[in-house]
């Protein structure tokens, strides 16, 4: 049974900081490209990060500059590292794994406010 498992959302200020967390369990997770999504209220889930099985990065325009996406094989686990947080980061935070199939978790709320 394939498992992705998030952690590590909250309530943060604007300008703060949150690591997200996503343990993959039931899949050889180092052949699996990660990526993470987030959904806000009322929009359509979009693309925040991706890395690939050999490491290679990409972002939504968005928040290049401002989230780290990086992963630990030994760990099955991926994170997003997101920095400088801005009220319109509020959203649900969604992990996937992608391959010939794609898997999905079931989210953390991030939300930014003062």
């Amino acid at each position: 049974q394939v498992q992705l498992v998030e952690s590590g959302g909250g309530l943060v200020q604007p300008g703060g900081s949150l690591r997200l967390s996503c343990a993959a369990s039931g899949i050889f997770f180092s052949i699996y490209g990660m990526a993470w999504y987030r959904q806000a209220p009322g929009k359509e889930r979009e693309l925040v990060a991706t890395i690939t099985k050999i490491g290679s990065t990409n972002y939504a325009d968005s928040v290049k500059g401002r989230f780290t996406i990086s992963r630990d094989n030994a760990k099955n686990t991926v994170y997003l590292q997101m920095n400088s947080l801005k009220p319109e980061d509020t959203a649900v935070y969604y992990c996937n794994a992608y391959n010939t199939k794609s898997y999905w978790g079931q989210g953390t709320q991030v939300t930014v406010s003062s």
